[in-house]
């Protein structure tokens, strides 16, 4: 059983603080964690039936991604939740990656987007390559916005979930959803016991640390493209921190989670203090393609963290609000709490500016 489940940090519970959530939004927020559920589920019922190679396989290559053999399990998952489960009473339009070209996606089915309520932007399995390859956990993504048409971005997502797609070897799987705005009273987080089905509650805390001395935190460097680049900037981030681990002095450590729902549960978890995706700003500045980066839909649940106490912004301070589509690419930085973004931002800032990744102040 996973019963009396330790609490994910040894930091402090975060303050109850917030609204209650509305009726609508507990009612989204409990359909999307039901949606995550589902592509879960699906996932394990069906990947014994694969092998790595046909899981690994290149399915499609699109505008947003490479899409693998592994995602269109997710896709076909969440397309039959939806005409199952999706309540007429909550209109709304589908964006994910996957449906680029093609009619809009709306349930019920057939509703013209105008005519809908809300834009769901979901991410069925965000960390595909280490999860097809069974060594990491992905996550499963989804977040939801009043409907604005184009003028929708990250900063209008009011509800979302996050949901752990695991390796073959667990037995748990957490998930977590948040209204924006309730703060911890509007979190829920949850670790699922895959073999009973059962549920047990957590308590996400992200890391109260005031510095990042023997802490984990990065800066994004998944590919060989802008390796080196992106590894100069770290280590000028840090040293100036002295935080370097030269001459015995205290290091940071360095885990690359190929996944950005599994780097926002890092940070929720108390493990990672701060973590930077800079790679539209690093791309665009080095001339390269902008193909590999971050897109909205992998960072639709970045208000989860939030309320839960972190700070998640753009690599100058500003609030995300990146367009609610599959393919803007997105820069971001998260800290911990707000004493750890304090400290770092304005060392961050200054290499950004000097290196001209950011414009002259």
């Amino acid at each position: 059983m996973a019963a009396n489940l330790p609490s994910m940090s040894d930091s402090p519970t975060p303050a109850v603080t917030g609204a209650s959530p509305s009726a609508v939004h507990q009612q989204l927020r409990t359909l999307l964690c039901r949606l995550g559920d589902a592509i879960r589920d699906h996932l394990l019922a069906t990947r014994h039936r694969h092998s790595t190679e046909e899981l690994s396989g290149v399915a499609e290559i699109t505008v947003a991604d490479t899409i693998y053999g592994i995602d269109k399990i997710g896709e076909h998952a969440i397309i039959k939740w939806f005409s199952s489960h999706w309540p007429s009473s909550l209109p709304a339009e589908i964006v994910m990656e996957g449906l680029e070209g093609r009619p809009p996606l709306t349930f019920p089915t057939g509703t013209p987007p105008q005519r809908t309520d809300w834009k769901i932007i979901i991410d069925p399995i965000d960390g595909t390559r280490p999860l097809m390859y069974d060594k990491r956990p992905a996550w499963s993504l989804a977040a939801a916005a009043p409907q604005r048409g184009a003028a929708n971005h990250l900063g209008d997502l009011v509800v979302a979930a996050m949901t752990e797609l695991p390796t073959s070897k667990q037995w748990r799987a957490d998930q977590f959803s948040a209204v924006r705005g309730c703060g911890p009273r509007g979190l829920v987080a949850e670790a699922v016991d895959v073999r009973l089905g059962t549920r047990s509650p957590l308590t996400p805390r992200p890391s109260q640390a005031l510095d990042l001395r023997h802490g984990f935190g990065a800066l994004v460097k998944f590919f060989p493209v802008a390796k080196a680049f992106t590894a100069r900037l770290e280590e000028e981030l840090f040293t100036s921190m002295g935080c370097s681990g030269a001459d015995g002095g205290p290091p940071v450590f360095d885990d690359q989670y190929i996944s950005t729902g599994g780097q926002l549960h890092e940070m929720l978890a108390g493990r990672d203090r701060v973590l930077a995706d800079l790679r539209p700003l690093i791309f665009r500045h080095l001339g390269l393609p902008d193909a590999l980066s971050c897109h909205p839909y992998d960072i639709c649940t970045a208000l989860i963290f939030s309320e839960a106490g972190g700070c998640i912004e753009a690599p100058d301070g500003s609030p995300l609000s990146s367009p609610l589509d599959t393919t803007t690419p997105v820069a971001w930085v998260a800290y911990a709490n707000p004493a750890l973004a304090a400290l770092v931002r304005p060392r961050l800032l200054e290499i950004l500016h000097r290196h001209g990744l950011l414009p002259a102040r």
